[in-house]
This record gives C-alpha cells, structure tokens and sequence, in this order.
C-alpha cells in the first residue's frame, strides 16, 4: 500500500494540523509516513500546500508529492483559480473538495476528468463547531474517500492532537464535524 495526497488551502485553516493528524493515525497502524507543508513566509489566508506519504514500506523519497492519488481542498475559493491544483494527476488520482455543489460540478470547476468527491465542510464545521474550521471535517471525508486510515484511529488521534489545547466542549464539536463530513461526502 502506497498513497501520496497533496491538500491545497489558505494560512490558517488548519492544513499543517490536518496532514499532522492524518500522519500519526497512519503511523499508530503500523504505516510509514512522511508529511510536510509547503509554505515560506505566506501571511494568513495566503495559499498553501501540504504533502503526505503513507506506505507499507519505508519511504525513501524525499520530496513534493508531484502525481498525487489524492489531492484535497480545503478552501473552496481555490477551485478554478488555482491551475496547479490537478497538476500531476493520475489516471486513478481522486479529488476531494471542501465544496457546495456536487462531484459533477467540482469536475467541471477544476476541468479534470479526475473522479471528484464534493463535501460541505465549510456548512458542517460552521454548524458544529460555530466556525467555518474545515480541517476535522476535511479529515472525515477523506478517510472516508481513500480507508487509508481506520475511522476509529483518526478520532482517537484528533483527541490526542487537541487534547491540551481545546477544552473538552470544543473537542467533542470537532469530533462531530469529523463524522458527519465522514458520513456526508458523495
């Protein structure tokens, strides 16, 4: 098994903490991971990407994700705006978008014939959070997507990533989020 994902969002929507997460649920399953973000010193709401790896194997590359088998959007204004989005997609690449409309509709904004899964982040992490924090609920559809990590594993991760840092109320929102994108994506 060998997954390479490439997100794409802007400074401050949780990205790095998203690919973080994602990396150390891999690696509680015995998965070998490499994961980073891209950015140099970009403000608040500047684009940014982040890189991961998962494999069975050790890893032994050492950059970019450049053909990546999953890309994901976290910020839904980069649709169409951004070109280097699908840039290195494969036959088999997916693309999973923060996104009102339907995967049909993604397609046709990012003008792929990748296959597009579409999730409303943004209206689920506002109605469960209180605040458009699409980064938990980005996780949810994407373990949903790939199953490159078991669902229970990703939420015991968020909780150790959050643990010390939000209170419990504010958690268990995050959690929610997490599952209804989980549950929500098409």
């Amino acid at each position: 098994m060998n997954m390479e994902l490439c997100w794409h969002g802007r400074g401050g929507q949780g990205v790095v903490t998203a690919n973080e997460i994602l990396a150390s649920s891999a690696i509680r399953e015995g998965k070998y991971v490499k994961a980073f973000p891209e950015f140099g010193p970009e403000r608040m709401g500047a684009p940014i990407r982040a890189f991961t790896r998962i494999s069975s194997d050790p890893i032994r590359i050492h950059s970019q994700v450049y053909t990546p088998d999953i890309v994901i959007i976290l910020d839904p204004t980069l649709v169409g705006k951004i070109k280097t989005i699908t840039a290195g997609l494969k036959k088999d690449s997916v693309v999973l978008g923060n996104y009102a409309g339907t995967p049909k509709e993604l397609q046709e904004a990012l003008q792929t014939d990748a296959k597009c899964y579409a999730v409303d982040a943004t209206r689920i992490s506002t109605e469960e959070v209180g605040r458009p924090m699409v980064n938990t609920s980005m996780l949810g559809a994407v373990t949903k997507v790939s199953g490159i990590v078991s669902f229970n594993t990703l939420e015991e991760q968020v909780r150790a990533k959050f643990g010390n840092k939000l209170q419990e109320s504010v958690i268990v929102k995050n959690l929610s989020a997490l599952k209804r994108a989980y549950t929500e994506v098409q």
